[in-house]
């Protein structure tokens, strides 16, 4: 593996070096091993370029991530085409921000790789239903024969009064 001296990356600057406790920590830890304190270079200068690439274009680089830099050939995945066509229209600028930064960028791709496992929205939807709703509800439930074929419904009704009834 190369040495950190040979990666084209930009010096450090005062203050960007900041780590907590915890972090040092770890660190140290890492720098102890002989195999993985090999890698630690590579981790800060993948760190570092995902951070000036989500400093050049904020926001569209959020569920994006940098795959690989080697021989100035930046990789990019992306979760899906729509997002990977979005961030293809701005690699002129990314490449243009970078350069500037002292990145040696010469060529950017971009790699969609659909994730088998998407984190769902654990949201639910709040619906208020006004008074008038509610006794309407209230009004068929109530109305309905309590044969075999409506006792889903009219429970189906009775949760969802008591639901709006209670507040939750």
């Amino acid at each position: 593996m190369a040495s950190s001296s040979s990666f084209p990356y930009p010096p450090k600057r005062p203050g960007s070096g900041s780590f907590n406790r915890t972090a040092r920590g770890i660190t140290d830890i890492l720098q102890g091993h002989d195999k993985l304190g090999m890698l630690l270079p590579a981790v800060a200068r993948m760190n570092a370029l995902t951070h000036a690439c989500s400093a050049a274009l904020p926001g569209l680089l959020d569920t994006c991530s940098v795959m690989n830099f080697e021989a100035g050939q930046l990789v990019l995945s992306a979760p899906n085409a729509a997002l990977a066509s979005k961030l293809k229209q701005q690699l002129p600028k990314l490449q243009k921000a970078l350069q500037t930064q002292g990145w040696q960028v010469n060529a950017i791709r971009i790699k969609v790789q659909v994730s088998k496992f998407q984190d769902k929205s654990s949201t639910s939807k709040q619906i208020s239903l006004s008074n008038r709703a509610l006794a309407a509800f209230a009004a068929l439930e109530e109305n309905l024969d309590s044969s075999g074929r409506n006792s889903g419904l009219k429970a189906a009704l009775q949760t969802m009064l008591n639901r709006h009834r209670n507040g939750g």
